[in-house]
């Protein structure tokens, strides 16, 4: 069975996902439409996936949520698990320093 791409469902073209793949805010989303673009310049999808360090199963499905949902399927969604380190803290440093002292965190060593 050949893993296709269903560009024309949503009015695209390869160069879109092309663009997608240079532009979008989120590395993983621009993985994820490099990925898209790659098959539609018939690729492997599995070579891809060993090429990339995924999964094959993760690739596949990369195609199938974007046959599916179009477009937004490859945008990155943070689902849970830690925060980076990082990351835009929601409070500035004076905030956090005014909580009660059993809500701060211990100095930094």
């Amino acid at each position: 069975m050949v893993l296709r791409v269903d560009l024309a469902r949503w009015g695209q073209t390869p160069e879109d996902l092309r663009h997608l793949a240079l532009s979008a805010p989120h590395a993983r989303t621009r993985e994820r439409a490099l990925a898209l673009f790659d098959i539609t310049q018939g690729r492997c999808a599995t070579r891809l996936a060993e090429r990339t360090g995924r999964h094959p199963q993760t690739v596949m499905g990369w195609v199938h949520a974007y046959n599916a949902q179009g477009p937004a399927a490859l945008a990155f969604r943070r689902t849970g698990g830690r925060r980076p380190f990082f990351a835009h803290r929601a409070k500035p440093s004076s905030a956090r320093w005014s909580a009660r002292p059993s809500a701060r965190r211990p100095p930094h060593p």
